[in-house]
């Protein structure tokens, strides 16, 4: 339950709740080709976490140089050392040729690194997200290792597992009950289970229209034999079009676990009477999770498109329309957990036709203005979803019983 004083948002599209404790910041980039935001969240436990993101503009010279620049920006604006950083993902264009220079760019920074194939829009070479910690204590103990990283906070540990991908695999079907092998054993090795402690996974398909299937299918049996079912539970996930830096390899998965993980701490979210849930269609995902703190809850909405509560695609053909769908279900399914789009910290917006981008960006920031979000060109599951959005929201709470963030 959250606490203090009953407030309305300032924050465009925000209904009225109880604290809202997000703080939407805008950044100065200067002369930069760059767009950047922040959002902020500070407990009362004191522990403050951060989201960045930043769009470069169309044909920017030197573009990687521009966005780090731009990042660092936002950083300061934010009071934020980039030791601060647990986790970051750069989206690029062509990430065959561009993996070696962000490889390059990022190879002593803090935290998980994630690189991902999917177009910024409009028509930039990157974008990036990066979710940040601060705790008046003392420094983060992270450790990383690869592109993967470890944040080790008391009874908890927080994983970060970036571009599991097996491109030795003939189908998608079987390259994803090998990332799967993977990925289960990378959790045994640190004494957990995919049923027990996996939070939120991505999984990026290079050709979706084709690969998806072979996914879906395989997810399915996996989880069968691993205790996940409509009976009990799934994961919070994306399914999205998006290039692994290994040209053969056809999928690949990003994943978030929590070692120490109590099973008290999550919630499982649905709206039916606004989308039904997954299994009625043959796919495996929960629409929403959320995590509860001492101090804080967070809620990680899977990649939510405009569906209705019979699984059926509304407004073909209309991407203003289906944004506003998607918003709906979206506000559905934060209610469920006490919050709202005011809480929003990232979101995360996917178009099939990149034509949309100027449209759908307006809108959205007519919406909502500051709230980090970054903009990209990755067709979703069906061709007749034309957009698909992701997020993570964050509420107070008290829970004084439950581990801190």
């Amino acid at each position: 339950m959250k606490t203090g004083n009953t407030l309305k948002s300032n924050k465009p599209g925000a209904m009225p709740h109880c604290e809202a404790a997000v703080e939407w910041l805008p950044v100065d980039c200067g002369k930069l080709p760059a767009r950047a935001a922040v959002s902020r969240f500070r407990g009362s436990d004191g522990v403050t976490e951060c989201h960045i993101t930043v769009q470069l503009a169309s044909h920017s010279e030197t573009p990687l140089t521009i966005l780090d620049l731009a990042w660092h920006l936002a950083l300061a604006s934010a009071g934020l050392d980039p030791s601060s950083t647990v986790f970051r993902r750069i989206f690029c264009s062509d990430p065959a040729n561009q993996s070696k220079d962000i490889a390059a760019k990022t190879r002593h920074a803090s935290g998980a690194v994630s690189i991902i194939g999917q177009t910024p829009l409009p028509s930039a070479k990157f974008a990036l997200w990066s979710q940040h910690l601060v705790d008046p204590s003392g420094p983060l103990d992270v450790i990383r290792e690869g592109s993967s990283c470890d944040c080790r906070r008391g009874a908890l540990t927080h994983h970060w597992i970036a571009g599991l991908a097996d491109p030795e695999g003939r189908s998608s079907g079987e390259q994803s009950r090998n990332v799967l092998d993977q990925h289960e054993s990378w959790l045994a090795a640190n004494d957990m289970t995919l049923a027990a402690h996996v939070v939120r996974t991505w999984w990026f398909a290079r050709h979706i229209d084709s690969d998806y299937q072979g996914l879906v299918d395989a997810r399915r049996e996996y989880f069968l034999t691993h205790g996940l079912n409509r009976e009990t539970h799934y994961i919070a996930s994306t399914g999205i079009a998006g290039a692994h830096t290994e040209m053969a390899a056809k999928l690949s998965l990003d994943s978030y676990a929590i070692a120490g993980l109590r099973s008290e701490q999550v919630t499982y979210l649905q709206s039916p009477d606004h989308l039904c849930p997954t299994h009625d269609y043959g796919v495996t995902f929960e629409r929403a999770t959320s995590i509860a703190y001492r101090d804080r809850k967070q809620v990680y909405l899977s990649g939510t498109a405009s569906i209705d509560r019979d699984g059926r695609i509304v407004h073909e053909g209309d991407v203003l329309k289906q944004l506003d769908r998607t918003l709906e279900n979206i506000e559905a399914l934060l209610a469920t957990a006490g919050a709202n789009t005011g809480d929003l910290a990232v979101i995360l917006v996917y178009l099939r036709d990149p034509a949309d981008a100027v449209s759908v960006d307006a809108a959205l920031r007519e919406r909502f203005g500051q709230v980090p979000m970054v903009l990209l060109h990755a067709p979703v599951c069906r061709p007749g979803w034309l957009i698909e959005i992701e997020g993570l929201a964050i509420v107070p709470a008290h829970h004084p019983h439950l581990p801190p963030f």
